[in-house]
């Protein structure tokens, strides 16, 4: 009897602790529903939204002390050629440097690394590299010069020291640049022909390892694929070594002053070219002068040491657009084109006015208003007071003219708070791959979707989703602004780089431009809301959820 009492309470104590579990539950589902306002959201429903979107040119951008450099020269299909050229402020991490005695040149080379991967190795032990951020398969001829022009870093008639722009057309934000300033004088290079000349012609970037020997026909080293220039060495003895102990080598601001850094002008051959996207920002970019001097003892052997000179300071790329197969033309703000024109570079982006907001100071348009009122309920300042229906997901959707397109488009685009120059809520709640930025922030700015789904497929959409920047305008009240839509090279830097000035005199709405869309020569051809193919027409697509009551 005990024992069949004490089972029946075991039992009694079992039931209770389930039903205060499903209590529990019933009371989060009660909370969960009177947070949104509503007991039961279970009806999905989809819903399509115009948009206006229209192109906008730019004007010259700014391009000093980018993150990375052109150089050499891009013969976009659609948008034409575009030459790059490049000038520096060079320093040195020795200031008043002691060079020796006796001092015998070996040779001076400059060095930049390309962006590369290891595919393999092979048989003779070569490593094999594929290059990555070079474009077009062409040839250029590539001249040194030593700079004339003194790069500026603040602007002498702003107030409290404000930097000074430069911009992509040889211009600052106060004068023209000089070209001829910019070729002072010509570096004697030494290529393997003689005589020394200031011209290397018909270059190529190369995969190719470098092999470094030493006296001994031994490989010494092995480095990544990088251009690497050897030039002559009278000049640069002239130039550094025979000016120890002077004022001139004796701090940067003198230094800086004497040598004005270096100008690398390219020039496409046969109108096609072959452009490199390069890290000058970096200690492996340099000038490194090699030497001998006389040993401390005369019985020791000569002593090798180096001087290197890095690219410090202003940095700054001027664009040539010397053909052009297409005039980028002037978008309609008011209704929209029928096609999209985003070109990278000193190009052109995508102005995006979600519900006519752009006629509007306050963004309230009376479409804005009606979509608010479909979604929540506001009081009578039409502030947020409750949902009605809620968004699960919003896209805008943009499709490729492959008719118009013929290849090479840019995996990545970017959408931004056009107004304010930053990217939008949902770039800061998507994952960042920093190892592969192709890869990085792609559940917000979706990759290029290709055809077959393969690297060499035409493009065929891209899908940007906006759930959360949606989401703030209806329930966080937040102002309904006009979105900015680029090229981007790398969508990464957005979050740690303010946006760059575009050179305009008028009161024109684009004033800045994404830093990661003036590292990219790219383009490409997107359909606008104003296109009566209605499969590819731009919308604003809304994934909700409603009342089943």
């Amino acid at each position: 009897m005990n024992t069949i009492k004490f089972a029946l309470k075991n039992i009694a104590v079992l039931a209770l602790l389930i039903s205060s579990f499903i209590a529990c539950d019933k009371d989060y589902a009660t909370v969960g529903s009177d947070i949104i306002g509503q007991n039961n959201f279970e009806v999905a429903s989809t819903k399509e939204y115009s948009v206006v979107a229209y192109t906008n040119p730019l004007e010259p951008v700014q391009t000093n002390n980018l993150p990375l450099n052109y150089l050499g020269a891009y013969n976009d299909p659609l948008y034409g050629l575009m030459t790059a050229s490049f000038v520096s402020q060079m320093g040195s991490a020795v200031a008043n440097p002691t060079f020796g005695t006796g001092i015998k040149m070996d040779s001076v080379v400059l060095t930049v690394p390309y962006f590369s991967r290891r595919i393999e190795v092979n048989s003779e032990g070569e490593t094999i590299y594929e290059l990555d951020s070079i474009f077009g398969g062409g040839l250029v001829d590539l001249s040194v010069y030593e700079n004339s022009y003194f790069l500026n870093s603040f602007n002498p008639n702003a107030e409290f020291n404000k930097p000074l722009s430069y911009f992509s057309n040889m211009s600052t934000s106060i004068n023209t640049i000089n070209p001829s300033l910019l070729e002072g004088t010509p570096i004697p290079l030494t290529p393997v022909t003689l005589p020394p000349s200031n011209v290397i012609t018909n270059f190529k970037p190369s995969n190719r390892e470098i092999q470094l020997w030493d006296e001994d026909d031994e490989i010494s080293e092995r480095i990544a694929p990088a251009m690497r220039i050897k030039m002559d060495t009278t000049y640069w003895r002239e130039k550094i070594i025979n000016k120890e102990g002077s004022p001139e080598l004796s701090n940067s601001n003198n230094f800086n002053n004497y040598f004005r850094g270096i100008y690398l002008k390219a020039t496409p051959v046969n109108e096609n070219g072959s452009l490199a996207l390069l890290n000058f920002n970096t200690s492996a970019a340099n000038i490194t002068i090699y030497y001998t001097k006389d040993p401390i003892t005369e019985s020791a052997e000569r002593s090798p040491s180096t001087y290197v000179l890095t690219f410090q300071g202003n940095r700054v790329n001027f664009l040539n657009y010397a053909s052009s197969n297409l005039v980028i033309p002037q978008g309609d703000p008011v209704n929209g084109d029928e096609k999209l024109y985003l070109k990278g570079a000193e190009g052109s982006i995508a102005v995006v006015d979600m519900f006519k907001a752009g006629s509007y100071e306050d963004g309230f348009s009376p479409e804005f208003t009606d979509f608010k009122n479909t979604f929540v309920i506001t009081d009578e300042d039409g502030k947020f007071v409750k949902s009605k229906r809620l968004i699960n997901e919003a896209n805008l959707v943009f499709y490729v003219d492959q008719a118009t397109v013929t290849g090479n488009e840019p995996d990545r685009i970017y959408l931004y708070d056009l107004n304010n120059g930053t990217p939008l809520v949902d770039y800061f709640l998507d994952f960042t791959n920093n190892t592969s930025p192709k890869n990085s922030k792609i559940n917000h700015l979706g990759v290029l979707q290709r055809v077959g789904g393969v690297s060499s497929g035409e493009g065929i959409k891209y899908k940007i989703k906006i759930t959360e920047h949606i989401n703030n305008l209806l329930l966080k009240d937040s102002t309904n602004v006009k979105l900015g839509l680029s090229i981007s090279g790398n969508v990464n830097i957005e979050n740690a780089i303010p946006q760059f000035d575009v050179l305009t005199t008028t009161d024109d709405v684009v004033k800045k431009v994404p830093v990661s869309s003036v590292i990219s020569p790219r383009g490409t051809v997107l359909y606008g809301n104003n296109t009566s193919n209605t499969e590819k027409k731009l919308f604003l697509e809304i994934f909700y959820t409603e009342p089943n009551n």
